[in-house]
This record gives C-alpha cells, sequence and structure tokens, in this order.
C-alpha cells in the first residue's frame, strides 16, 4: 500500500477572479435533472420553455439541453434546499436528479467583445440576434465539450473541472487581441 504523508485535498482548478473580458466564477452548486413530459415550475426553478434556453437569473437559472434534460445552477450552499424542493415538487414522477456541482467549473465572458472571443472556438452564431438572452446551448470550445448560457451581461460558460485550465486558457488568449 501507497504510504501518503498528507491526505489529499480539493483545491480551485482555477483561481476566483472578477475583471476583464474573461473571469472565472464562484464555486456553485449545480444539478441535473432528467424529466420526461413536463413543463412548469418545481423547486423555484422554471423548467417551462423551448430546448435551448435558460430561465431565471445569472446566478440561479435552469437551462434545457435536451428534450428532458436541464442543467440546474445556484449559488453554492443553496443545493440541499434546492434538492429538497425539486425532490418534494416532483414526487410520483419518474426523474433523476444528480448533484454535478463538484463536476463542473463556471467562466464569465462578459464585454463587447464577448461573442467574438468565444467564437475563436465555438462554430455556432452567439450574436445577439441568433443567441439572445435567455438562450443555453451544450458545444465544443476547441477540444473541450461546454454549455454556453447567456443571461444578464455576457455569457456563462460551463465545462469540467479536468477541461477548465485548457479552457480558461484558450479563452484569456483570445481574449488579449480584444484588451
Amino acid at each position: 500500500m501507497l504510504d501518503t504523508p498528507k491526505a489529499a485535498r480539493r483545491t480551485p482548478v482555477l483561481p476566483v477572479g472578477k475583471g476583464g473580458i474573461v473571469s472565472t466564477l464562484p464555486p456553485a452548486d449545480r444539478f441535473v435533472l432528467r424529466l420526461k413530459g413536463f413543463s412548469g415550475t418545481a423547486g423555484g426553478f422554471d423548467l417551462s420553455g423551448a430546448l435551448n434556453t435558460a430561465h431565471g437569473t445569472a446566478e440561479r437559472f435552469a437551462a434545457r439541453l435536451g428534450p428532458d434534460e436541464w442543467l440546474l445552477v445556484l449559488p453554492e450552499g443553496e443545493g440541499a434546499a434546492a434538492q429538497a424542493a425539486l425532490e418534494a415538487a416532483l414526487a410520483g414522477r419518474f426523474f433523476s436528479l444528480v448533484a454535478v456541482g463538484h463536476r463542473n467549473v463556471g467562466i464569465a465572458v462578459t464585454g463587447p467583445h464577448a461573442a467574438d472571443v468565444l467564437n475563436a472556438g465555438i462554430a455556432l452564431d452567439l450574436s445577439d440576434a441568433a443567441f439572445p438572452q435567455g438562450s443555453a446551448t451544450r458545444t465544443l470550445l476547441g477540444k473541450a465539450d461546454v454549455v454556453v448560457v447567456r443571461l444578464g451581461s455576457g455569457f456563462r460558460v460551463e465545462c469540467w473541472r479536468s477541461f477548465a485550465p485548457y479552457v480558461s486558457g484558450f479563452l484569456t488568449e483570445v481574449a488579449q487581441e480584444f484588451a
């Protein structure tokens, strides 16, 4: 057996920072909800609307990524209460609610050139007309799977922790062209 002098501990994958075009968002609680045939409100989340839409605020929202799939994001520490509220609201229905807050990292891309920065690695039209406020989608940024949400000012990019250094580095490098 391998003897380790210290127990491993989880540290932030990227430093949290504000400012500039690209910045890491503070930790958040996140869930993936799978639920068929539902449209309405549950547990404080608006689960209505078409595919590739998001409802809520930049800090607390439900992004509909598939016909039966939502990414739910809320401030850190509110997850347990939200989970209990969702389970109570969906009692009697078949659903899956998985906490993925430990898996994802949020990165903000803001400013007048935010769409241009993202388009350096995303082959989607992210203009105001094609991807307005309240839009969300799962796509690729370079080689990484990401979820892009447009709520509030700018974009929120959600990616797995293991992809975060690549995604953040990619976006930061492109943003230097517009700084």
